[in-house]
């Protein structure tokens, strides 16, 4: 099981992401959603989109328990399996609306990952220092900003190319909610139009996604990767400089000591 505050104090020393490390956590039942946890529908008076509430999680360190009533994007809710994919995958209803071509959308649908339909309750959103049950079941640690590290940090855990995914398929929370969970895969995402506009991701952020089989890997690699400069962050500079001014420096401080 995962030491959540040693993973968040992991992540906070050696990555010092911008903006709060985010647990995700799928509940099969309501039981299970603690009750400090804020619902769109019922705590905010509307549904709102997916990527807002990993926003609300990391800006504002709120716990957002996610069901299918808080959630307004098709998209997240195909991805999270809260509606039936039929005609989402076929795109004859993308069509239908007019958001796109039926063929062009049915490519794009049919790389996204998904969780299967009815599988999951209702999503968790927190900061990782806010969790305070080991996790059980699928996870992914969130860190917008400067977290390339991470990625290292697979590397130098096992010192061979490890399993790594780069990649954007159209709908963000597909690469950096389920796919993690259905790859067993850690994701570098970056960010598409909605998280831009819906979510005010800024355009220098990226997520790294982690599943919960990896999350002791990657904190080790960081750990393992901090002893070597290059993959520190921030990453320190050679400081070793020696007659790097104007050389009229150099003969103006020269005047100044015989004046001593």
């Amino acid at each position: 099981m995962i030491d959540t505050e040693k993973a968040n104090e992991v992540l906070s020393r050696y990555i010092r992401p911008q903006a709060f490390p985010v647990a995700l956590k799928m509940f099969h039942s309501e039981d299970e959603i603690p009750d400090r946890a804020r619902r769109p529908k019922h705590d905010l008076g509307s549904a709102i989109a997916a990527c807002q509430t990993i926003a609300m999680a990391r800006r504002y360190g709120w716990t957002v328990a996610v069901g299918k009533e808080d959630q307004c994007c098709p998209h997240a809710a195909f991805v999270l399996g809260q509606v039936a994919g039929g005609k989402y995958l076929d795109g004859s209803y993308a069509e239908a609306v007019g958001l796109s071509p039926r063929d062009i959308f049915a490519k794009m649908a049919s790389a996204l990952s998904r969780r299967g339909t009815g599988q999951v309750r209702r999503l968790r959103r927190r900061p990782s220092s806010e969790c305070r049950v080991p996790a059980r079941r699928g996870r992914s640690i969130c860190g917008p900003g400067p977290d390339i590290p991470a990625g290292a940090g697979c590397h130098n855990r096992y010192r061979r190319r490890p399993d790594l995914h780069v990649f954007h398929r159209g709908i963000a929370c597909s690469s950096l909610i389920a796919c993690p969970m259905v790859t067993d895969q850690c994701q570098v995402v970056l960010s598409g139009a909605g998280d831009r506009y819906f979510a005010l991701t800024q355009d220098h952020e990226l997520a790294f996604a982690i599943p919960h089989s990896k999350v002791d890997t990657v904190l080790q690699g960081l750990e393992i990767g901090h002893k070597f400069t290059g993959h520190r962050y921030p990453t320190p500079f050679s400081m070793r400089l020696e007659r790097q001014l104007p050389e009229t420096y150099y003969r103006l401080y020269d005047l100044l000591q015989q004046q001593d």
